[in-house]
């Protein structure tokens, strides 16, 4: 936006030695704004995968006896809770297996 700011200016506002110091001036900010904003796209890693559970808070959806449900993060998982959860209860995330997940207690 900066670049074609400064071109439109120099085009049809500016005289002749200002036209190219313009110009420069709105492609160095056109630069550094491309160059901040792919640093702010890359300042964390990407989180993905079921992995990403291993650790977080779940609240049983249906009674772990030993198998039930638990919802973490809108969704809703399979589970198994050796020690058991009743509807409602919050348990941890321990471990993945497949596509369930082995909660405990919180």
């Amino acid at each position: 936006m900066a670049l074609a700011f400064a071109i439109l200016l120099a085009v049809f506002v500016l005289e002749q030695p200002w036209t190219w110091v313009a110009v420069a001036l709105g492609a160095t900010i056109e630069l550094a704004e491309a160059g901040g904003l792919i640093w702010w796209s890359k300042r964390r890693r990407a989180e993905v995968g079921a992995e990403t559970l291993l650790g977080r808070r779940a609240v049983v959806s249906a009674d772990c006896m030993p198998n039930g449900q638990v919802r973490v993060a809108g969704e809703l998982w399979q589970a198994r809770c050796s020690g058991g959860a009743q509807v409602g209860d919050e348990v941890v995330i321990r471990a993945i297996e497949g596509l369930t997940l082995v909660v405990e207690d919180a």
